[in-house]
């Protein structure tokens, strides 16, 4: 890999309890197959496409069992960095700030359970975002949402983030948990960590868009899905296998 190659985060710390025992192989969502191939070498492999040389893998719930189970399937180039949350009962943002040691530069952020389509992941591939600031990539096409009660929402306007959670009702977007970001979210986390003892990635980006600094990457017809239930999962595998 090139030494100009990003750096990929994968959120991989939650308890992934909606999927626990939906395959008899186990229990860990990240390790749960879809269409045949473990959620978090999709991952992987979708960082590889955006580019990435090398991924900090953020665990917590069964650390050492996850970690051994990745390091037994994943074979492919990335360098493979394993960061701790041991905060992992609290919200998403502190497994983001527990891969900040391990991170020098800009960072193309997503999650364990997600699965891409590989122009999505080009396109995260291609954004450099100015600094301090960070993008998300959305989704416009609100009739395709699978679960949309499920979904995290966002209002965009002038290809900036304006307004962004699960409860909105004002939105013309979802997003598809997949950011290029720079320090400028980290430290928006920190500083709420600082504040309140805790941090959803949400709240970072609200943070962000509070001063104009979060953008919208417009996926277009990609595909994405996140994989939190076994409909998702079902429905996630029939994408992924053409049907």
């Amino acid at each position: 890999m090139s030494s100009t190659a990003r750096t990929g985060v994968v959120l991989a710390a939650g308890f992934g309890s909606r999927l626990k025992g939906v395959v008899a192989t186990t229990d860990l969502k990240p390790l749960t197959p879809v269409a045949g191939t473990p959620l978090i070498i999709r991952t992987l492999r979708s960082l590889e496409k955006a580019g990435c040389g090398r991924v900090v893998i953020v665990l917590g719930h069964h650390a050492e069992t996850l970690r051994t189970g990745i390091e037994a399937i994943y074979s492919g180039p990335l360098e493979l960095v394993f960061a701790m949350n041991e905060r992992y009962e609290k919200q998403n943002g502190l497994s983001v700030l527990a891969a900040r040691p391990f991170i020098e530069g800009g960072f193309i952020l997503t999650m364990a359970d997600h699965v891409f389509g590989d122009e999505v992941m080009e396109l995260a591939g291609s954004y450099v975002p100015e600094p301090g600031h960070a993008a998300l990539l959305v989704d416009y096409k609100l009739d395709s949402i699978f679960d949309m009660d499920d979904a995290t929402k966002v209002l965009v306007e002038a290809g900036k983030i304006v307004a962004i959670d699960k409860k909105l009702t004002d939105f013309n977007a979802v997003d598809t948990g997949v950011f290029v970001c720079t320090d400028g979210l980290m430290d928006a986390l920190q500083a709420l960590d600082d504040e309140n003892g805790d941090a959803s990635l949400s709240d970072g980006v609200r943070h962000l868009a509070a001063s104009g600094r979060m953008h919208a990457l417009d996926i277009g017809d990609g595909f994405w899905q996140d994989v939190d239930t076994l409909e998702m999962m079902g429905h996630a595998t029939k994408v992924l296998e053409g049907q």
